[in-house]
């Protein structure tokens, strides 16, 4: 029997099914290491090739549920990899791993197909600049600045801010045409997603107007191990498209990398390999290089990342939290407290850091700034216990302008933004980093001590303050 190319179709026979792990028998050759093998109904139930076990018999694991596969069942080997659609066609549409559409339109035409496993690009071809990249948030510029072409973790727990935080890095970035003259894409990759938060961002990113600049990838928390280990993948492929075809600056955002780490621990505990510590697979480091490695900034453009990273048990020791700092260029943590205070966006200015953040990068004036900022914060955060048991009055009086200063900075680090309009009746600001700069410096010469801190509150330039001081005196 001949298939589509003229070749003769390679067909094999299921020899053991434990779970998501199958195990094949081919007569005629064995199918190579990640090759597409499809059985069931229809070829409903998809399985890839991990390993070779001997020179009859290869071991798989499921994307898809295997229900009704049994012993025997015919298997036919589609003769190449796992597969992602590349094009402008994707743009505002919504995909699985497998690149069918999930947003009840009509798939994509004339999309090109891409397989998922591709290997990073040469050192060769690599940009060796390194680039701040501006989201036009005053405390990430200022504190935590971005590196373009690189990744950055956003450590938090639930209803800190983390999915307002990434909407509005996508709206600035996209809306703002913010990354280069080109214009944007952002490309949002849900790794053991709820349903429930695809749907909501899908919704609000439909709202925001910003979907048409925007692909989506999910692979749900309900989804058989091997679709969220490979849904990453996915993803890149579709990113270095628009980065190495059409010179175009990416945001790649996932959400969440703890879960694709936790994916592959499936998957190799279903393999039957040996574990290492803690119950990780022992290729666990391999396996994130191997996704981490191929978002890169080269000559032709860059996929800058914002990866979401859930610590186990808020260990930072974990294996899975220590190889993924290793691949970070930034580090941003949002605090609960700050967010009860009303300090949004609500990140930690003492418990972020970002590699960036270094004179010959960033420049000696902005580096310089960041640490006297960072000094003023942190020592009212010494003087709190001794403002909540004494008060503000037992202070010296160097102590209080440090306090005032630094509640003048905490206020005006914070921003209203575009996609919480609705909900707070605050216009959203841009501000560049020049403003922010600025606006830091002269709060640090205490141009500001006759001004109410509120005045410092939820505003985009420093100016904004002196405005909305007057109208408040109006009567």
């Amino acid at each position: 029997m001949l298939d589509e190319a003229g070749g003769r179709a390679n067909r094999g026979a299921v020899v053991s099914v434990r779970g998501s792990v199958v195990d094949i028998r081919f007569d005629e050759h064995l199918p190579p290491i990640h090759s597409l093998l499809r059985a069931g109904e229809g070829g409903r139930i998809v399985l890839e090739v991990l390993a070779q076990r001997d020179a009859r018999h290869v071991r798989g694991i499921a994307l898809t549920p295997t229900q009704g596969l049994a012993r025997g069942s015919a298997v036919e080997d589609t003769g190449g990899p796992l597969k992602a659609p590349v094009g402008q066609g994707t743009l505002g549409r919504m995909f699985d791993v497998f690149g069918n559409v999930i947003d009840r339109e009509a798939p994509p035409p004339d999309a090109e197909w891409r397989s998922v496993h591709r290997a990073p690009p040469p050192l060769a071809e690599r940009s060796t600049t390194s680039e701040i990249f501006e989201t036009g948030i005053k405390v990430i510029d200022v504190l935590v600045p971005m590196e373009r072409g690189g990744k950055a973790g956003l450590f938090g727990g639930a209803g800190v801010g983390k999915t307002v935080l990434l909407t509005e890095i996508i709206h600035n970035m996209i809306g703002h045409n913010m990354i280069g003259h080109h214009g944007g894409v952002s490309i949002f990759c849900g790794i053991g997603e709820r349903c429930r938060e695809g749907e909501e961002l899908y919704r609000d990113m439909k709202a925001a107007g910003v979907l048409p600049s925007m692909v989506m990838l999910f692979g749900q928390m309900n989804e058989p191990p091997g679709s969220r280990f490979r849904v990453g993948h996915a993803a890149l492929t579709m990113a270095e498209y628009f980065r190495d075809d059409e010179h175009r600056d990416v945001l790649l955002l996932i959400d969440n990398i703890f879960r694709f780490i936790q994916a592959g621990m499936e998957v190799s505990g279903l393999m039957g390999q040996m574990p290492s510590r803690l119950g990780y697979q022992p290729t666990m480091g391999t396996e994130l290089s191997a996704l981490e490695e191929r978002i890169a900034n080269t000559d032709a453009g860059a996929i800058t990342s914002i990866q979401a990273v859930y610590v186990p048990a808020d260990d930072f020791t974990d294996p899975a939290a220590v190889h993924t700092f290793s691949h970070l260029s930034a580090s941003i943590v949002l605090s609960r407290k700050r967010a009860s205070e009303g300090l949004y966006p609500a990140i930690d200015p003492l418990q972020s850091s970002s590699k960036m953040a270094t004179p010959t990068i960033c420049g000696q004036r902005h580096y310089d700034l960041a640490q006297d900022i960072r000094q003023t914060l942190a020592q009212y955060a010494g003087l709190k216990d001794i403002i909540a048991m004494l008060g503000l009055e037992q202070l010296s009086p160097e102590d209080r302008r440090v306090a005032a200063r630094a509640r003048r900075l905490e206020r005006f680090l914070t921003q209203p933004f575009f996609t919480t309009e609705q909900f707070t009746g605050l216009t959203g600001k841009l501000v560049s980093l020049k403003d922010a700069l600025d606006g830091c410096e002269r709060i640090l010469r205490d141009e500001f001590t006759d001004y109410s801190e509120r005045a410092l509150y939820m505003i985009g330039t420093v100016d904004e303050a002196k405005k909305k001081a007057h109208d408040a005196h109006e009567p």
